[in-house]
């Protein structure tokens, strides 16, 4: 069995095993008519659950369009709607409003992605050493990778029926039908960068390792696991000399970060931008309705940046 494949069962295998019930009899749906209210922390996460619930359920996410959700507060009214919801879908480590108030308000109703995945990624910087080791730490993007994101809809699947038991048949055959969809879209990613000039990716934002692991790239991120990080000097100098080092023709920006940073190493370095986009969350510069469409736009960012056959 493959480490991909090995990764995979065991991120399923522990998912099912960290499953908990609501434990709240009068927050499940107990009749066909009832609609289960699902809060997500982040697109994502949305996306999910409502490929996975269906029309079972109503989804709303803490995080608006078009926000940076790093930097997401939540209101009184956002607590408040945690605190009532059937089931709160979140990431853990990834926002600390989502966090705290899940602690506080929806401890028995929440559902917490990252113990349906490996995030098994850690992040250091180039130039490495002690001055550094604050800026270490585990990469939450485990959505760039669509199977880890299977893996967590087929959880979902499951605890959604723990809420609602007339609905686990159509639960589960949702799930499946986005697990074929998504594995559709890992094929697509594995063929279209099987052979590629480069395969090092310098990217303004270091939030696509699970993507660069997944199909054989390397991940240079200019700046942190957080976009907000502003690179010193000789951070810019260090990304610059890799880029001319290792022949590096693109430069990805996001969309819901200023593209400045990455304009400023392609400027040094002779190097063109692209847009990556992290799919943190969806605005009318995105280049895609959903999930599936903003990733195979990366795909194909991807295959012209770095000259795939």
């Amino acid at each position: 069995m493959t480490k991909r494949a090995t990764r995979r069962v065991l991120a399923l295998t522990t998912g099912l095993a960290l499953l908990s019930s609501c434990g709240n009899e009068d927050r499940s749906a107990d009749s066909a008519g009832d609609v289960l209210n699902v809060r997500t922390a982040f697109y994502p996460l949305q996306w999910v659950a409502e490929e996975v619930g269906g029309a079972a359920v109503n989804v709303e996410s803490l995080t608006p369009p078009g926000a940076e959700p790093h930097d997401l507060e939540l209101t009184p009214q956002d607590v408040a709607a945690i605190g009532t919801a059937d089931l709160v879908v979140y990431l853990a480590n990834f926002q600390s409003a989502v966090d705290e108030a899940v602690e506080q308000e929806a401890a028995d109703t929440s559902f917490d992605a990252a113990e349906h995945t490996l995030l098994d990624l850690t992040y250091t910087p180039i130039e490495e050493g002690e001055e550094h080791a604050d800026e270490q730490g585990i990469d939450p993007h485990f959505w760039l990778d669509p199977m880890r994101l299977a893996d967590v809809a087929d959880a979902l699947a499951e605890r959604l029926g723990e809420l609602d038991p007339d609905g686990v048949d159509t639960f589960t055959a949702n799930a499946g039908h986005l697990r074929a969809s998504l594995d559709e879209l890992d094929t697509d990613f594995a063929e279209g960068l099987a052979a590629c000039e480069s395969t090092d990716i310098v990217t303004s934002h270091n939030a696509f390792g699970y993507l660069a692991e997944a199909y054989g790239l390397t991940q240079v991120g200019i700046t942190g696991l957080t976009p907000e990080e502003e690179p010193s000097a000789g951070d810019l100098a260090e990304v610059a000399d890799f880029v001319e080092e290792n022949d590096v023709r693109t430069i990805y920006y996001e969309t819901l970060v200023s593209p400045a940073i990455a304009e400023a190493v392609a400027a040094e370095t002779g190097a063109k931008t692209a847009v990556l986009d992290p799919l943190e969350g969806l605005t009318d510069q995105s280049r895609g309705s959903d999930y599936l469409e903003v990733m195979r736009s990366n795909l194909d960012n991807l295959r012209a940046g770095q000259q795939c056959s």
